[in-house]
């Protein structure tokens, strides 16, 4: 799904979850204690979803613009 940074960000919460999980490309995932941070790529921005292994629900979600450098 191609979707923009904005029109993401306007999402209701859960619908952000939801197309992260299921439209996005896992990049990255890492553990700290209990907590699992997981980085997906999306069309024209990144994704941290962080999951709480004890009790299998998301705790957070962080959006991230991609920078793109000329050379």
């Amino acid at each position: 799904m191609n979707i923009s940074f904005y029109d993401f960000k306007n999402l209701p919460a859960q619908t952000q979850k939801d197309l992260v999980i299921s439209e996005g490309r896992i990049l990255n995932e890492r553990m700290l204690n209990s907590l699992k941070y997981v980085l997906y790529e999306m069309t024209c921005f990144n994704v941290e979803v962080i999951y709480n292994e004890n009790n299998g629900k998301v705790e957070g979600l962080n959006v991230f613009q991609k920078v793109i450098y000329a050379t």
